[in-house]
């Protein structure tokens, strides 16, 4: 009897090691499969990744700033202020040389003033007529272009600080001659207003006229 019975209780045991082992094995395979599974997950995640990378840098490729393209702006825009800059040189010469508009107007006044003292008049008034109106009129018209030559030649000088930053500095001729444009604006300013007050030379009087 005892010996049956430690055979009957034997047994299970033997039957609880086999449910324990292939319950192990099971869960080995199991977790077998899910590394398999993530580590191929893993590598469609590192595919994704890279595809993203590539599209990216391609991305960036295509907005880099085309090297031709800036440099021929910056070419037009140097071109444009250079011009600018002789322009502004040109006009402040104008202004101290007198240019034929200012000999045009001043003829003009010459030839209302002798037809205004034609009938008769003072000789104060054939001055003031005929020469004082002639001389200021040209004083004026230099003084217009010496204006022009100073506002383009500042202008010239002052874009830099505007607007979009060049890529290139500024060239130092350009510089050089929007700044002889300035001087000769200034210069002209000065001449055609002293000009038309008659600060240089005075208009001759009707007295020294009759005197002589």
């Amino acid at each position: 009897m005892n010996t049956s019975t430690s055979k009957t209780s034997t047994a299970p045991a033997v039957d609880d090691d086999r449910e324990e082992k292939t319950a192990t094995d099971e869960s080995a395979v199991k977790d077998a499969n899910d590394t398999t599974g993530a580590a191929g997950t893993g590598t469609a995640v590192n595919d994704d990744v890279i595809d993203g990378a590539d599209v990216d840098a391609d991305d960036d490729g295509d907005l880099e700033p085309d090297a031709y393209a800036e440099a021929e702006a910056a070419a037009a825009s140097g071109l444009g202020v250079g011009a600018a800059a002789v322009v502004a040189a040109g006009l402040g010469i104008v202004s101290l040389t007198g240019a034929w508009t200012g000999r045009v107007a001043a003829e003009r006044e010459t030839l209302i003033g002798q037809i205004k003292t034609s009938g008769g008049g003072s000789a104060a008034q054939q001055i003031s007529e005929i020469y004082a109106d002639a001389w200021h009129t040209t004083a004026l018209v230099n003084g217009l272009f010496a204006l022009l030559a100073l506002l383009v030649g500042v202008f010239v000088l002052v874009r830099p600080a505007f607007g979009a930053p060049a890529v290139r500095p500024q060239p130092g001729w350009i510089r050089a001659v929007a700044l002889a444009g300035v001087a000769l604006g200034v210069l002209g300013v000065l001449i055609s207003v002293g000009m038309y007050f008659d600060l240089f030379v005075s208009l001759p009087s009707a007295g020294a006229t009759t005197g002589g």
